[in-house]
């Protein structure tokens, strides 16, 4: 599809819901799955490590946005960004809830003990808590009443978020000494993260909110 065609249809009425539906379908899957026992031998551990895998993959999607914008040249992907970011933290609080449900029967006392007790637990805990303030100013009147500076140094505490999230994979898979997919994700975020500090300092530029 010509690069005029696809900005013409992400500034569209329809992009927005089909990207949407999109990122729900990992959720429509897993409940299908719980409902006709399709989750394996363990369920729990099942829904635990896929929310926690779609929780990674959104968080790429959303860090992929600024260089295929820059790079394509399609200035209109930058409105799918929000939204992927709030899918981001969907995934994760999901994430979350199946370990505290499903694990630790939601009793805080032991989901308290679990998460001091354990690194990689106490990593992943801390990525919910700054995902937190994201996911609670992802709107145009948080920006306005922080400033787009401000907003814009707070929102770039995804890039710990990401060295976070793949340091819970990996200290997560230690156990079973399991490294392949953690190589995966690492290598992806590298280079995303890679991207945005060779395009930093490679030239004087204009910042602007839709740089993250």
């Amino acid at each position: 599809m010509p690069r005029a065609a696809v900005h013409r249809w992400l500034l569209g009425p329809w992009a927005k819901p089909v990207v949407f539906v999109l990122a729900l379908l990992p959720l429509v899957w897993l409940v299908y799955a719980a409902v006709y026992d399709h989750l394996g031998a363990n369920p729990a551990e099942a829904l635990v490590r896929s929310t926690g895998d779609w929780s990674l993959r959104s968080l790429c999607c959303v860090l992929l946005v600024t260089p295929l914008r820059v790079i394509a040249d399609v200035p209109a992907l930058a409105r799918l960004r929000r939204m992927l970011g709030l899918f981001v933290y969907f995934y994760v609080s999901l994430h979350f809830l199946a370990y505290g449900w499903l694990d630790m029967g939601l009793d805080l006392g032991d989901i308290t003990k679990d998460i001091a007790k354990r690194p990689f637990i106490l990593v992943g805990f801390t990525a919910l808590v700054l995902l937190t303030p994201l996911a609670l100013t992802s709107w145009n009147g948080a920006i306005r009443a922080l400033g787009s500076v401000r907003w814009r140094n707070l929102h770039r505490l995804v890039y710990a978020i990401a060295v976070l999230a793949v340091l819970h994979f990996f200290w997560m898979r230690a156990g079973k000494r399991d490294f392949a997919e953690v190589a995966v994700y690492a290598v992806i975020l590298v280079g995303l993260l890679g991207w945005r500090v060779w395009r930093r300092f490679s030239r004087p530029r204009i910042r602007s909110r839709t740089d993250l």
